[in-house]
């Protein structure tokens, strides 16, 4: 029945979520719920997301899905990394017999869970992701569910890459506004400037420059003081270079 509606609930996701994060959070739960009845057993799952110049988000369908991904990164080894820079399934039948990142098997192993299956999400230029199921059950992906959580990778993958979109188009908006309202203000300030110094455009806005350079501030601090000193103080110098 889920593998039915599977991109339906997909679809809905990116709908119902306008926050990257959750919506990686839920897409997660889904995956969870996805391999526990490919499998009939219980099933943890964690997402991984690295993109260019931006932190990674690490989210999981539980604090033991996101405890076991974030145990890569203090030992620098594991099934979820390989898989990110293999970009190939990667799996580990059981924890306690498999030789491969012995620190990182033996702390997964030590915390109960058997099984491990990482299975990469998105490869692309600016964005990676990787889907890292776990088990308590040794054995727990047979071929069947190997392949199965594989065909779920490329259906959410689709998806996945439009809310990465998204959230990038939200973030560049974001920094339009910023700008704008730095504009803004500095615009306001120098505009105070020309009027109580009686100078020109390009003076009034090398002084703010000047006034950033020796307080080591950004140019929107600066202009952000004179304004609130233009609408609260007295009549004046808006400040003392």
């Amino acid at each position: 029945m889920l593998r039915a509606r599977l991109s339906e609930r997909l679809q809905d996701l990116l709908l119902d979520n306008e926050a990257l994060e959750e919506f990686l959070r839920q897409l997660s739960a889904l995956a969870a719920e996805f391999a526990a009845a490919e499998t009939g057993r219980p099933v943890l799952c964690s997402v991984r997301l690295a993109r260019f110049r931006q932190p990674t988000v690490l989210v999981g369908s539980s604090r033991e899905a996101l405890a076991l991904d974030s145990l890569q990164d203090s030992v620098a080894e594991g099934p979820g990394l390989e898989a990110r820079e293999t970009g190939l399934a990667v799996l580990v039948p059981d924890t306690t017999m498999d030789p491969r990142w012995r620190r990182y098997q033996r702390a997964a192993a030590q915390r109960g869970n058997r099984s491990i299956l990482a299975v990469t999400l998105l490869a692309d230029r600016d964005a990676t992701a990787v889907l890292t199921f776990s088990a308590t059950a040794p054995e727990a992906f047979d071929d069947g569910a190997v392949a199965a959580c594989g065909a779920l990778a490329v259906r959410a993958a689709k998806v996945m890459r439009l809310a990465v979109r998204l959230d990038a188009a939200k973030g560049l908006n974001r920094d339009l506004m910023q700008a704008m309202r730095s504009r803004t203000v500095i615009n306001l300030a120098t505009g105070i400037l020309m009027a109580q110094s009686r100078c020109s455009q390009n003076e009034a806005f090398e002084l703010l420059a000047k006034v950033s350079n020796t307080r080591n501030v950004k140019l929107r601090v600066v202009a952000e003081e004179i304004l609130r000193r233009f609408d609260g103080g007295p009549a004046g110098t808006a400040f003392n270079a």
